[in-house]
């Protein structure tokens, strides 16, 4: 099922402004009723998992959404405030029929999202998504559906939260068998998610870990911090004289995380790919010595993995594609250059942030190497992304002056670089990326896709 054909459901689950459409009070009561008609199909009961970032809206959106599951008789348990991989993890390991999580990952306090896993973990299949959507749009046009009394009761939150979290960070500490307690980490939490789970994990290890952007405030989620922000944390670990092995950052939900080395260099998902991919190859693990990255990807991490004998294919942006792509090849490993990493040599179903760094920290310490070291030989194509805002998701083949553009920079790249444009899957604007071997063809032919979007489809 094509992302075109749904009009709610984004990449990453729904996602908008919090207090407008589709994120209002009866909305996402109507959300949760929805889902909730979905979860009950052809079963007598089901049980939900809740859970949300810092963000001011959170609480008032995860109540409704309670609200709206409870209406119709399933049974809502609340893991508080979490990480989306924690919900996942949860949501497969203590038998749910759904995980929610309210959470807008990186973007800004005032947006805010619903995305749901399936009881496997898994997040929902686009089929499955569009008929949850069939069944909002019906209930939003009967009248009174939003009027039922449940929804101006608050949803529910029952007991368990730090229970549930605390088997979540246990799970996490688990998976590593090395002695982390040499390194020394500066770790950035975005003011998000991760504040509640990380500090308790990276003490549960030993690893002598200083933290930052700890004290979210509802609205300071992401703000100049987090992995929207990596040059954040390389500053201060440059700045800090040696005083740390590495940097790691996580994004407002954690489900993705970004490093820094000693010396303050940002290495993002496709370094972490490769320095695992290397590792997970080593260790026999590397089903089919293939791993799955995306159209972002750059040109300079496939180059690399071929030097070491391992494929490298490419999927549509988002974790979710890479994951689907997966497990079609059976890949165990896939991630996004924006630090979203699935391992599929352990259970996870989803990126998680917490588990990056665990892995890379794990690399550090077996291999005897320092970060900059892991990743030394990757090469990258200069690459410039440049979004473009605009009023509407128009096909490029469809706006010749667009496609001209497109082809035009094909032609002169000649395969010695590549061109991807594509419309974002979570907002109204339109990617231009460009990779070329010299900084000066890679701006020119950026800026010449960019003003053509720009001109014909700009908001």
């Amino acid at each position: 099922m094509s992302n075109q054909s749904r009009q709610l459901f984004g990449t990453d689950g729904i996602r908008g402004v919090a207090g407008e459409f589709p994120l209002t009070e009866e909305s996402t009561y109507l959300i949760g009723r929805a889902l909730g008609h979905d979860l009950l199909r052809g079963k007598p009961k089901a049980l939900a998992l809740m859970g949300q970032d810092t963000r001011e809206s959170s609480a008032w959106i995860a109540d409704r959404v309670a609200a709206g599951l409870a209406a119709v008789g399933v049974e809502v348990h609340s893991a508080g405030v979490i990480t989306t991989p924690g919900v996942a993890y949860l949501a497969r390991s203590r038998g749910f029929a759904a995980g929610v999580v309210i959470s807008a990952s990186h973007n800004p306090w005032t947006d805010n999202g619903i995305k749901v896993f399936s009881g496997d973990g898994f997040k929902l299949t686009d089929a499955r998504e569009l008929a949850i959507e069939r069944d909002i749009f019906a209930l939003l046009q009967r009248p009174g559906a939003a009027d039922d009394t449940a929804m101006k009761v608050a949803g529910p939150s029952l007991p368990g939260e730090t229970a549930l979290r605390k088997a979540y960070i246990e799970s996490l500490a688990s998976s590593v068998s090395s002695d982390l307690s040499r390194l020394r980490v500066l770790v950035d939490c975005a003011n998000g998610a991760a504040t509640a789970e990380a500090p308790e994990l990276f003490r549960s290890l030993r690893i002598q870990a200083t933290f930052t952007h700890v004290t979210p405030d509802g609205r300071n989620i992401n703000e100049g911090c987090g992995a929207l922000h990596p040059e954040t944390l390389g500053r201060t670990v440059a700045e800090s004289g040696g005083k740390f092995d590495l940097g790691v950052t996580f994004d407002g939900d954690a489900d993705r995380a970004l490093f820094c080395d000693e010396e303050g260099r940002v290495v993002n998902g496709d370094g972490v790919l490769l320095l695992t991919a290397r590792d997970v190859q080593a260790r026999g693990k590397l089903a089919e010595s293939t791993v799955v990255a995306t159209t972002m990807s750059n040109m300079g991490v496939e180059i690399a993995l071929k030097k070491s004998g391992i494929r490298m294919l490419r999927a549509n942006v988002g974790d979710k594609y890479v994951l689907e792509e997966m497990l079609k090849t059976g890949a165990a490993l896939g991630g996004e250059q924006s630090g979203h990493i699935i391992f599929r040599d352990g259970d996870a179903t989803t990126g998680d942030g917490l588990l990056t760094a665990l892995r890379v920290m794990d690399v550090m310490v077996r291999s005897g190497r320092s970060l900059a070291e892991l990743v030394s030989d990757l090469k990258v194509f200069p690459q410039k992304i440049q979004n473009v805002r605009v009023r509407e998701k128009i096909p490029f083949a469809q706006v010749p002056e667009v496609q001209q553009a497109i082809e035009a920079a094909e032609r002169e790249l000649d395969g010695n670089g590549r061109v991807v444009v594509r419309y974002s899957g979570t907002e109204a604007l339109a990617r231009v990326m460009v990779e070329a071997e010299s900084e000066e063809k890679m701006q020119a032919l950026t800026a010449g896709i960019a003003g053509e979007i720009q001109k014909w489809l700009g908001a």
